[in-house]
């Protein structure tokens, strides 16, 4: 059942009395300045991609937007003010304690941290279960065979954008060697979702997503109470919900993009359950329904109407973001075949940078941090061949009723090394690291 914008408003004014000790200095009454319905002021929104008078004229649209932007995490934000009493480490062993062991094993946990796993295990009556386990498997030829190829793209997509990408400036994460270890952990952690059973109450996913949504909602405590540079009138609340449906989507977006452009309104059964697969694992991340639409033209419509209300910026925070993303060398070890294959992984991302925020210009790609050079084009040229006649050729085989199970354990063991490359994710965000 569809939750009114008025119920989502009213969320977003009692954060304030909800949590005063994270939200009391937030006016929510106030529009910040990164969000802009003025025509003249450029947004997010590239002209390719559409129309942004349509979509600023979506009064419905631009309201759910406006209060997204302001629509924090009441719940895990709760954990993340323990932080006041708790080591970090020690509120990451006490969630990972009851996601691996239950609540009733663990008599003793702190109010919030029940109060955060009991919301997540509450399944919404917007959610058919029925299909998450079906969408996973599909989401699995993607996660096997393309994740380390998209995988700094899902990142500097963020990066594009100064309003959104401060908290990730402000905690560092991204400096130096820290930036390998969040790209990695952020790509296991839509690994570890797709294996099967991993969003069940006690699977591996349902752990790292009550993690992640720990860690976004530790950025925002400390943002708001210990960084010098976090201003609400301009930036509103950080990592606010607006802000986390775009890499929670992107998947559903260009299977959307494609349903659309092929003349077709609905999703096929196979694209219906990969995207009822992501619409749970962003509810998991704390997402409300109305940011998770579950038709092709009402998901399009959220991202680029996300974008046409966000204002544009790129300053050199923004600089440093992408060109620290796309030096971090991602693979685990220095040999011969890793640096090759970091090297190849690392032009996939450049073109494909080049392409979706530069429309090819690669003047432009230059100027935003990342040099693409013929020898880029040359890496893609020869490998593509390989990397897509794989990912036909088991997509179709995947199609055949009798080869299904056989390539579905294949593309699990595919997941399962991707997770040996990228690491176990470490869950950690201690403010004595934060650049300010």
């Amino acid at each position: 059942m569809s939750v009114p914008h008025t119920a989502l408003a009213e969320r977003v004014a009692a954060q304030r009395t909800d949590l005063p000790e994270v939200y009391g200095g937030i006016d929510f009454a106030a529009v910040p300045y990164r969000f802009t319905v003025d025509p003249a002021a450029p947004s997010a929104l590239p002209a390719r991609r559409g129309d942004r008078a349509a979509y600023l004229a979506d009064t419905a649209l631009v309201d759910l937007l406006r209060t997204a932007t302001l629509l924090g995490d009441v719940t895990a934000d709760r954990v993340a003010a323990l932080s006041s009493s708790y080591r970090v480490s020690e509120l990451v062993t006490m969630v990972a304690q009851v996601c691996r062991d239950g609540l009733d094993a663990h008599p003793d946990t702190p109010a919030p941290v029940a109060a955060l796993i009991r919301e997540m295990e509450r399944l919404p009556d917007w959610i058919d279960r029925d299909l998450v386990e079906r969408g996973a498997a599909v989401a699995r030829l993607s996660a096997g065979l393309l994740a380390p190829f998209i995988t700094r793209g899902a990142f500097i997509a963020t990066f594009t954008n100064s309003y959104a990408a401060l908290p990730m400036t402000i905690t560092g994460a991204l400096s130096g060697t820290r930036a390998a270890h969040r790209v990695n952990e952020t790509t296991a952690f839509f690994a570890v979702t797709t294996l099967p059973g991993a969003l069940d109450r006690y699977g591996p996913g349902f752990q790292a997503a009550a993690m992640v949504r720990l860690m976004h909602s530790m950025v925002r405590y400390n943002a708001l109470h210990r960084s010098t540079r976090w201003d609400p009138a301009v930036y509103g609340i950080p990592v606010p919900q607006s802000d986390q449906l775009p890499a929670g989507l992107i998947g559903p977006y260009l299977t959307s993009l494609r349903a659309l452009r092929s003349g077709r309104t609905e999703f096929t059964s196979g694209e219906r359950a990969m995207v009822e697969f992501s619409r749970y694992r962003c509810f998991l991340l704390g997402l409300p329904e109305e940011l998770v639409p579950s038709t092709p033209q009402g998901i399009v419509d959220m991202f680029h109407g996300r974008a046409a209300t966000l204002r544009h910026g790129f300053d050199d925070d923004c600089l440093r973001l992408v060109r620290s993303t796309m030096d971090a060398y991602l693979r685990p070890g220095d040999g011969p075949f890793d640096r090759a294959a970091d090297a190849v992984e690392r032009s996939y991302s450049k073109v494909a940078f080049t392409q979706a925020f530069c429309d090819g210009d690669r003047a432009i790609a230059r100027r935003m941090g990342v040099d693409l050079t013929f020898a880029d084009y040359a890496r893609v040229a020869v490998t593509a061949p390989f990397l897509a006649g794989r990912v036909l050729v088991v997509g179709l085989a995947a199609r055949r009723r009798r080869l299904r199970p056989l390539v579905d354990r294949y593309l699990v063991r595919q997941v399962r090394h991707r997770l040996d490359v990228y690491g176990i994710p470490k869950y950690t965000s201690d403010v004595a690291e934060y650049a300010h």
